[in-house]
C-alpha cells in the first residue's frame, strides 16, 4: 500500500524546507566552486554585506566564514519559507523547485543586493556573472526541494 500524502502542516513543512535550504545553500557553494559569479575577484556580496554590518575589512578565512555563513542561514530560512508555503500551495514546487530558486535569484541578486549597494544591477553585471547566478540558483532550488521532499516525507 501506499503512503497518501500528509496533511499540511506548517511547522513541518518549515523544518523541511531548513534542512533542503541547507543542502541547496551547499550544492549552490558547490556549483559556484565550477563556475564562480566573480571571477575578477571582486568582493561578493555575502563578504560585502558583513563588512558593511562590522565596518570593517575582512581579511583571508574571515571572508570565506562570512560568505559560508551568510549562504548557509540565508539558505536554510530563504529553504524553511519555502517549505511552509510549499504546505499550503505545492505549485509553489513549480519545476521541482527551479523556479523557487530563480525566484531567490530575482529577489536577491537583481533587486535587494543592488538596492543596498552590496552588487552592482543586473545591467552592469558581467554576463558570467548573470549566468553563474542563475544556474547556482536553479541548483539550489532543485536541491533544496529535492531534501524537503523526503525529509518531509519522513516527518
Amino acid at each position: 500500500m501506499s503512503k497518501s500524502k500528509p496533511a499540511p502542516d506548517l511547522v513541518k513543512g518549515a523544518l523541511a524546507g531548513m534542512v533542503g535550504g541547507l543542502a541547496g545553500a551547499g550544492a549552490k557553494m558547490a556549483a559556484e566552486y565550477f563556475f564562480p559569479p566573480q571571477p575578477d575577484g571582486r568582493t561578493p556580496p555575502p563578504v560585502a554585506l558583513v563588512e558593511q554590518m562590522t565596518h570593517r575589512n575582512l581579511e583571508g578565512a574571515e571572508r570565506q566564514v562570512a560568505q559560508q555563513t551568510i549562504h548557509f542561514v540565508f539558505g536554510a530560512l530563504a529553504g524553511a519559507a519555502y517549505g511552509a508555503l510549499a504546505e499550503f500551495e505545492p505549485s509553489l514546487a513549480a519545476w521541482r523547485g527551479a523556479a523557487f530558486g530563480v525566484t531567490v535569484n530575482r529577489v536577491t541578486h537583481e533587486y535587494l543586493l543592488p538596492r543596498m549597494g552590496l552588487s552592482a544591477t543586473p545591467d552592469q553585471q558581467p554576463m558570467q556573472e548573470r549566468i553563474s547566478e542563475w544556474v547556482s540558483h536553479a541548483v539550489y532550488g532543485i536541491i533544496t526541494d529535492t531534501t524537503r521532499r523526503v525529509v518531509r516525507k519522513r516527518l
